[in-house]
């Protein structure tokens, strides 16, 4: 059954979704891709660039594209943009087109994970990571996340693998 349907992980920045994404991937033996490579990889330039020369919005029509052609692909794992769900459309494809698992982290787990991470536009916009950045992210998304997702998994306290058996059993 889990080998026939795609699975979608969405979620904020610093939950894990690459890490548990390629992991779950390779467990599963299904196909592994992440959108904001997917973006990099066909532009030739990181997502800071796209975003500098495109702003935001240029960024998210970039990847509501990109996401809407992985999502009609069969047997993948995806990890999405934290911000993907942002678009309607987006949220529709995923919800329809496979199995979607938001993985949800604290606001304070994010801060620790993000802290050096020189890849994300938002974060940078005040010179880095930021509680109050956070904090706005998550009232706009999580009920966005929520909408769609098929499963919520807490990936605060538990390492990659235990999380990747978790979704394995949710799915079967």
């Amino acid at each position: 059954m889990v080998e026939k349907r795609n699975i979608f992980l969405i979620g904020p920045m610093g939950a894990g979704k690459s890490t548990i994404g390629r992991q779950l991937a390779q467990q599963l033996n299904m196909e592994f891709f992440d959108s904001d490579q997917e973006i990099e990889r066909r532009t030739g330039a990181d997502i800071g660039w796209v975003f500098d020369v495109e702003g935001e919005e240029g960024f998210r029509c970039r990847e509501e594209r990109i996401i809407n052609e992985l999502t009609d692909k069969q047997g993948i794992v995806l990890a999405t943009g934290g911000g993907s769900v942002k678009s309607r459309d987006t949220r529709n494809r995923l919800s329809s087109r496979g199995i979607v698992v938001y993985l949800s982290t604290t606001i304070e787990k994010q801060l620790i994970r993000t802290q050096r991470d020189k890849k994300r536009p938002l974060l940078q916009i005040q010179g880095g990571p930021s509680m109050d950045i956070l904090k706005t992210l998550a009232i706009e998304r999580v009920p966005l996340y929520e909408e769609i997702a098929d499963f919520i998994v807490q990936t605060d306290e538990q390492s990659a693998k235990m999380i990747v058996s978790k979704i394995i059993n949710m799915l079967q």
